[in-house]
């Protein structure tokens, strides 16, 4: 049976068979992990799904007879695209990236310029306003925005999708980049910000001038979090850059309330050198976050597209690991740890944990991504975790590529396998952003936005709405990819339910009965949390029908391993 249960409609009964614990909960998942990685469209790693091309001397994809198709590339669209080069002088194609260019550039994917792409709906233009010319990695034309991956290079999530299940049509909450990603991930609601430092003048909010410290603002860009030891404020002791903080609510403070156990775990933050503050916690000197990698290991340097100077550099080089602008807790005040603290001994890991300037503990929910590796394998893991890949691991573009992404996504999934936890487990892997990356596919606008810094069909215009109906909250954005990986999801299954990226804090809220981020009642229209009325991932899971605990081991190139791998981060 491909149809889930409804949460409402789950049997008491079922429920109650999984004993005390599980009565917390509307269904059997006791514990969801959310890797939240960076910069992919739905097209870009699964446009043509699940058939790869298998040249010599690649990874080989071979699908499960019978495997459904999605919503993908098929043979008009890659070989009859209606996208113009950048210069709008010749019609270009999709263009397969094999493995050994496992390496690009990162595209335009601001907020603007992603909607100027769609041409109200036409989807022709993503060369001329997301296409990077004249970035090493991407060819100077602007094509290689249309580029695509297939089973051969993103093999381990090719491989998922045939034993869960794969969404093929979900959509960012809104456009833009990473850091409204992330907080549509936790909160739904980018509106209700105020940013703090910085000259005055932005590109990144609406509205674009600010008083410091005063005006209400909608983030449409990356902000680094306000008083983060390791972000563009350094605590509060360099004023140069602006810096963002968001009032209301976000689904850790409804954890909170309801006494659930959460953590968001980020590669890079611990720090390695430790703050000093004074007793109220005010930054003398900042932590530092240093812990770095060597970008793109086992990732040739790139071989094609545009050549500065007739030269490529070396893509080999070291990148900090953590990302403060990835990491939306912190631009909470009620949930940030803006000197990055350990945890305090003795404290269950995602359990309340204040911050204590005398001892200098207390992780307030945000922790290494180590910690949460210990936690999967003592058995300990909070209720719900949210976990973000070092840079060079997560997935976006020229910092990180698919092939490393992978190695950490293999390494995280084989160990969540091995936990005692598994059994009730269920896994999100989802995206911030399409970095621009095109796709064929046209979200329906749920959020309609009528400002100077709207475009979707004309200028200033997304949706024709009334003025400020949504004030620079334009969505849906571009499609993403979405999978779930749990014993109870439908294996081998494509879901077409139209979901976003709040639908993972919808499934949150419903299955632990914590409430919607505005309360019972959503305030007035433009200023309400998408989360009430986002599309449910529950049609991917099967609560009906005996779970599949039986763990799928994959080896770091994808393929399925012959046997049980070591635990923890093992892959190059």
């Amino acid at each position: 049976m491909k149809d889930a249960i409804r949460l409402a409609l789950l049997p008491a009964a079922l429920c109650a068979s999984f004993g005390a614990l599980a009565q917390q909960t509307a269904t059997p998942i006791q514990n969801v992990i959310v890797l939240f990685q960076e910069n992919v469209s739905f097209d870009h790693y699964f446009g043509t799904y699940p058939n790869a091309q298998n040249n010599t001397g690649e990874t080989p994809f071979y699908p499960y007879p019978l495997t459904p198709t999605v919503n993908g590339l098929g043979p008009e669209l890659l070989t009859s695209n209606p996208n113009l080069n950048a210069a709008g002088t010749a019609k270009v194609n999709p263009a397969r990236l094999s493995p050994a260019q496992a390496y690009t550039c990162s595209q335009n994917h601001n907020y603007g310029p992603e909607q100027q792409a769609l041409d109200s709906g036409m989807l022709d233009l993503f060369p001329k306003y997301t296409g990077r010319v004249t970035s090493e990695g991407c060819a100077a034309d602007g094509s290689t925005v249309l580029a695509y991956y297939d089973g051969n290079t993103v093999t381990a999530l090719w491989n998922y999708a045939q034993n869960y299940a794969l969404n093929d049509n979900s959509f960012g909450s809104t456009f833009g980049p990473s850091s409204p990603g992330a907080i549509n991930l936790v909160s739904g609601q980018t509106y209700n910000g105020t940013l703090y430092f910085g000259s005055g003048t932005t590109t990144s909010a609406y509205p674009t001038t600010y008083a410091s410290g005063s005006t209400v603002v909608t983030d449409i860009g990356d902000f680094d979090p306000y008083l983060d030891d390791c972000g563009a404020d350094a605590g509060g002791t360099a004023t140069g850059t602006a810096t963002l903080r968001m009032n209301g609510k976000n689904i850790g403070d409804l954890l909170n309330a309801a006494g659930v156990t959460w953590g968001w775990f980020q590669g890079g933050f611990a720090p390695t050198t430790a703050a000093t503050v004074t007793s109220t916690g005010t930054t003398i000197t900042p932590a530092s976050c240093g812990a770095a990698h060597t970008e793109h290991p086992g990732v040739p340097n790139p071989n094609w597209g545009y050549t500065p100077n007739g030269q490529y550099a070396d893509i080999h080089v070291s990148t900090p690991d953590y990302v403060p602008h990835h990491n939306p807790f912190q631009m909470y005040a009620s949930t940030s740890n803006p000197h990055h603290l350990p945890p305090t001994a003795g404290v269950t890991i995602g359990a309340a944990d204040p911050l204590n300037y005398t001892t200098m503990t207390g992780a307030n929910h945000n922790y290494d991504a180590s910690v949460f590796i210990q936690a999967l394998q003592n058995g300990t893991l909070p209720a719900v975790s949210f976990v973000k890949a070092p840079a060079y691991e997560n997935g976006h573009p020229g910092n990180s590529d698919p092939t490393s992404e992978q190695n950490w996504i293999v390494n995280v999934i084989n160990t969540a396998m091995q936990s005692p936890q598994w059994n009730n487990m269920l896994i999100i892997i989802a995206y911030d952003d399409s970095d621009g990356w095109y796709d064929h596919v046209t979200g329906p606008v749920v959020s309609p936005s009528k400002t100077a810094v709207d475009a979707y069909n004309g200028t200033g215009e997304c949706g024709n709405p009334v003025a400020n109906a949504n004030p620079a909250r334009c969505g849906h954005g571009p499609r993403l990819p979405l999978l779930v990986i749990s014993p109870w999801a439908n294996p081998n299954f494509v879901d077409h339910t139209l979901t976003d990226q709040t639908s993972v804090i919808a499934f949150i809220e419903q299955n632990w009965n914590v409430g919607y981020i505005d309360g019972a009642t959503a305030p007035a229209a433009g200023q309400a949390s998408f989360d009430r009325a986002a599309g449910t991932i529950t049609n991917m899971l099967n609560f009906g029908a005996t779970p599949w605990t039986a763990p799928l081991f994959l080896n770091c190139n994808g393929t399925y391993a012959a046997s049980t791998p070591a635990a923890g981060l093992v892959c190059p």
